[in-house]
């Protein structure tokens, strides 16, 4: 079983919380808008981190990072994206077990069609009345489970 880390929407705040929470997780997804470079480098001290450009991730040190990423943790194939409304939901769905996206700062696990969709919410300002959150993929000879744990 493998254990990954899920999380978004920290716009530079990386919470004591969410880096409390994300211990002992084998791998971590940022869904972008991560605001800072120093956020995944205080994550890569954590486990190794696959992550994705957000639409307020602006710089030199943000377009080094893919829009979009493909990836397979633990046999299973990831999709990785800021904002799920960027999908063409029948090509990008197509051997594809799980898609990751952040951008609404709502937490959401919901599959549809056999695919798991999964937003952590927002691990860093509060927006709105929605809760401060990131997320973990449990990934198993069953395939993946998801699911989502509120820090504040």
């Amino acid at each position: 079983m493998m254990k990954v880390g899920l999380i978004s929407d920290t716009h530079g705040l990386l919470r004591p919380e969410a880096m409390a929470a994300l211990a002992g997780v084998e791998a971590i997804i940022h869904a972008g808008d991560i605001g800072t470079p120093e956020v995944i480098e205080a994550l890569r001290a954590v486990a190794p981190v696959h992550a994705v450009r957000g639409n307020n991730d602006l710089g030199t040190w943000a377009r080094k990072l893919p829009e979009t990423l493909v990836l397979r943790l633990g046999g299973v194939r990831i999709k990785v994206v800021h904002d799920v409304k960027e999908l063409d939901v029948e090509a990008d769905t197509c051997a594809i077990a799980v898609i990751v996206a952040g951008h609404s700062h709502k937490p959401v696990v919901v599959r549809r069609e056999g695919v798991l969709f999964v937003n952590p919410g927002s691990a860093g300002p509060r927006r709105f009345k929605l809760p401060v959150s990131i997320g973990y993929l449990i990934i198993g000879s069953g395939g993946a489970q998801a699911r989502i744990r509120e820090l504040l």
